[in-house]
């Protein structure tokens, strides 16, 4: 009897465990579902259907893995709402292909059989059993949600249809108008163009792009270290506003004359600074951001102080940061749009066209190329976790985007290099620093020699030697002589000094001679020195041959001093033979030609080579800059000359020889030809190795002192007041994105190890736009602030205005992520901390609009200011305001 009972007892207990499993999983199902967290699943590629099958019948076969809470779960489904749950747990790595179903309106109400219809799967058994389990109120809950679901996507299915239906009609037009991005670019306008004339003098570097742009009117050619988009935009504006160029920069603060067209010379500067506005509200929207947050990105490009400064002078920064923006922000759109689309194309190439543009207005713009192929290697390397895309697929995807990224900017910086020669083909006074064959293919510049000398060198030449490479200067001697003693007591020879002067010199002659022969007129058969041979130079003014003997030299004592030949009959002979190596001779020949023949002197005595050595000698060598005889085997481009100047010997007399020296002059004929790949390679190297450093500044700042705004810059003073124009930003919205920077660090590194641990804080649709205002905001600030601490040259200030742009579209994203965390995490009664965020985030607006209308006659200069008034808006010691004591204001 006992047995029995017992026996009963346990199955019972039996069956309402088997019972009591199912209850459990609907319930977890239903959890799972309210919880809103996508199913993550793996996907693996495979090769054939016979793959898929058989993993298929192997998952089937093999028992279902434990949940968290110790059931069995079924395959392929989660188990539980425990975010934790080693099966809830994405694959590291993956993407998600989870997207929201779009409902498609059909023909017909009658619905049509698919292959996931036939067969029942666990979903639809688990909707069944969920509508039975739930209680009253929660099914009505659900149903109440459903039928919002239903009406959303019949709202949507009809907008789709009218759509489709507005597209089919002929002669229709679509216009949407974005209120956020007109009345950002309204108030951007007002701002930039008040007073835009105002004031009517030089501001700062309107000095040197203000005679660039006036070389443009002229074709003269000018030297810059920057790329010419920026001044070939202004200069083709005021050419339609009639001006000729004749008017001349002489100095900051310098009045204008009265038919000068300010306006527009500040008209492209100040309308890009507009659109700056609209760009940056456009971008934050690309990178997935709400549109009252993106809204502020614009108005906080407004409201900043050193935005609006730059952008009302004839400055090259409001260029450079619109085509940076507006280039990012289609490159995201490229991003997202379908491989081979008439979108993706248009996008692709736009963004590469402004991309280029950034960097053909000034070379930091290829920091944001730079940062465009970061973006694009990121997305090639998340396309390779996708399993619907073939080999052939991701191989079309790196192609096009390589032709796109990479020909597209290089085409367009060509292209402004083209016009560029094309517009400025007469010599001017930059021309110098060029190469002689350089120079001589522009009008009245070497042209004025090259067609009246001849070509060939010959015994009886008179040369002027040019040093090919790097800095410009001729080889030249004078009658002063070296120091017996230099000041570390080392000796010299005394003899009579050799240097390389950098400017036009009758002490830059000198005269080819074979050692065995005396006379030195060119008679009606020229002996040509040809490559390998043995030659004497005699200085055309002192008529002492150069010399070089094994002797320390001044500056460079480990090579060897290089001097003309005096001699003080002293038993120390003259060592005066060099010998001439082409070094161009497959293209030149081996006839020593004048200007494209590049050479090297080699000593015979010694085997030293003619060099430049860069250094610059003291006041006893006038600052000249060295030259010395350097053992050291190899082709160095300090040993490279070439004959500039050429014409042969008329007369044996010395004093008649002098005077033709000194009197000579010629006539501009024709000019050379060089083709435009040898001028643009030329001049890139000279823009990007030998341009000037500029010396310390009063104003110049180090790249620690930016984020924290602790130095501007003086732009102009009123001579009849302390009213000035000073580059300044908004210190409160400066240093608000400086603590941006900080946080968003801050909230990665907790992420990441975060989900190393499996723990997801934030929803996968949050993370995705984490990485994206990573990927573009946080990236770009680094890589656009980070180098200029390997930069050895003078800075200033606006150097980090390209950076401070990515800064502050960082912090809009993380003033919305943590509106977004607080929104998540403080329910109930910590609703009241969103309220106070936002309502700190309206008090902090007023601030930065507070402090902007403050300093804004710091950005206009166009009202009179008192000694009190300026003494006033000093907040920090290290800004150095300039102040006029002798005057006041009444």
């Amino acid at each position: 009897m006992s047995a029995t009972y017992t026996n009963t007892i346990t199955q019972r207990r039996k069956t309402a465990k088997v019972k009591q499993q199912p209850q459990q999983r609907q319930q977890q199902w239903t959890d799972s579902d309210l919880s809103g967290e996508s199913n993550e699943r793996l996907h693996f590629r495979s090769r054939s259907t016979n793959s898929k099958q058989e993993q298929h019948t192997t998952h089937s076969n093999s028992p279902s893995p434990l949940c968290c809470n110790g059931a069995r779960a079924l395959t392929m489904l989660n188990c539980c709402v425990d975010v934790n749950c080693h099966l809830n747990a994405p694959l590291r790595g993956s993407v998600n292909r989870h997207t929201t179903p779009t409902p498609t309106p059909t023909a017909t109400p009658t619905p049509v059989a698919t292959p996931k219809q036939a067969s029942p799967s666990p979903t639809s058994d688990r909707s069944r059993s969920l509508s039975r389990s739930l209680s009253p109120s929660r099914s009505r809950s659900l149903s109440c949600h459903k039928y919002a679901n239903k009406k959303n996507a019949g709202a949507a299915s009809a907008e789709e249809r009218k759509t489709a239906s507005a597209s089919k009609q002929p002669f229709t037009v679509n216009l949407n108008i974005d209120l956020f991005s007109w009345t950002l670019f309204i108030l951007a306008f007002g701002t930039r163009f008040y007073k835009l004339a105002t004031p009517p003098h030089i501001v700062f570097d309107e000095l040197h792009y203000g005679k660039y742009i006036s070389m443009y009117m002229r074709n003269i050619f000018f030297f810059d270290q920057h790329p010419p988009l920026g001044k070939q935009l202004i200069a083709g504006l005021v050419s339609l506003a009639g001006y000729d160029g004749n008017y001349t920069f002489n100095r900051i603060g310098e009045p204008y004359a009265p038919e000068m067209p300010i306006f527009w010379f500040r008209f492209v500067p100040a309308m890009c600074g507009s659109l700056l506005a609209p760009g940056v509200y456009n971008l934050l929207l690309e990178a997935k951001l709400s549109r009252w947050s993106s809204a502020l990105g614009g108005l906080l490009v407004v409201l900043d102080n050193s935005l609006l400064t730059q952008s009302r002078f004839v400055l090259m920064e409001s260029m450079l940061l619109l085509t940076t923006t507006v280039g990012i922000a289609c490159l995201l759109r490229f991003q997202r749009s379908r491989l081979g689309s008439l979108e993706w194309f248009l996008s692709g190439t736009t963004a590469a066209v402004f991309l280029g543009a950034a960097g053909t207005v000034k070379y930091v713009g290829f920091l944001g190329l730079g940062l465009a192929f970061y973006m694009t290697c990121r997305h090639l390397w998340q396309l390779l976790y996708d399993a619907g895309l073939t080999d052939r697929q991701l191989w079309m995807h790196a192609i096009s985007r390589l032709l796109i990224f990479v020909g597209i900017p290089f085409a367009v910086y060509v292209g402004v290099f083209y016009v560029h020669f094309k517009t400025l083909y007469r010599a001017g006074p930059h021309d110098s620093i060029m190469t002689s064959a350089f120079q001589a293919s522009l009008d009245g510049g070497l042209a004025s020699i090259t067609q009246g000398q001849p070509l060939a060198v010959v015994h009886g030449s008179q040369i002027t030697l040019r040093h090919t490479h790097g800095r410009t200067c001729w080889l030249h001697s004078h009658a002063a002589v070296y120091p017996v003693r230099y000041p570390d007591k080392r000796g010299s020879s005394h003899q009579q000094q050799v240097t390389c002067y950098s400017f036009k010199d009758v002490n830059n002659w000198w005269l080819v001679k074979r050692p065995t022969k005396e006379n030195l007129v060119v008679g009606d058969e020229p002996d040509i020195i040809r490559h390998g041979e043995i030659i004497q130079l005699v200085h055309g003014i002192t008529s002492r041959a150069l010399n070089s003997h094994d002797v320390a030299a001044a500056m460079t004592p480990q090579c060897q001093e290089v001097s003309c030949y005096i001699d003080y009959e002293i038993k120390m002979a003259g060592e005066l033979l060099w010998r001439v190596e082409i070094l161009n001779r497959d293209s030149e020949g081996d006839i020593w030609h004048a200007i494209k023949s590049e050479i090297r002197l080699v000593h015979v005595s010694t085997e030293a080579f003619l060099k430049f050595s860069g250094r610059q000698l003291p006041d006893w060598g006038f600052n000249q800059h060295e030259v010395v005889a350097d053992r050291e085997k190899g082709i160095h481009e300090d040993t490279i000359w070439n004959v500039e100047e050429h014409r042969y010997t008329q007369t044996e007399d010395h004093r008649e020889r002098e005077r033709q020296m000194l009197s000579a002059e010629m006539i501009p004929t024709k000019r050379t030809r060089i083709s435009f790949w040898a001028k643009l390679l030329e001049l890139q190297s000279k823009m990007l190795f030998q341009s000037k450093s500029l010396p310390s500044h009063m104003y110049s700042s180090m790249p620690h002192e930016w984020p924290l705004m602790d130095k501007g810059i003086a732009y102009w003073l009123d001579s009849k007041s302390s009213g000035q124009i000073y580059l300044l930003g908004n210190v409160l919205l400066w240093y608000t994105a400086t603590a941006g920077i900080l946080v968003y660090a801050g909230l990665l590194a907790f992420y990441a190890m975060r989900r190393q641990r499996l723990c997801f804080d934030i929803s996968e649709q949050e993370w995705q736009r984490f990485v994206i205002a990573g990927d573009t905001f946080f990236m770009g600030y680094m890589m656009h602030y980070l180098p200029y601490f390997f930069v050895d040259r003078t800075l200033f200030l606006h150097n980090y205005l390209p950076a401070f742009v990515f800064k502050l579209l960082l912090l809009c994203f993380v003033v919305e992520h943590v509106d977004y965390l607080l929104r998540r995490f403080c329910t109930g009664r910590g609703v009241h901390l969103v309220r106070l965020y936002r309502l700190m985030l309206i008090l902090w607006l007023v601030g930065v609009l507070s402090i902007f209308s403050k300093f804004i006659p710091f950005s206009y200069g166009a009202r009179k200011m008192t000694l009190n008034e300026v003494r006033s808006l000093r907040w920090k010691d290290t800004w150095d305001f300039v102040l006029h004591k002798n005057h006041h204001l009444h």
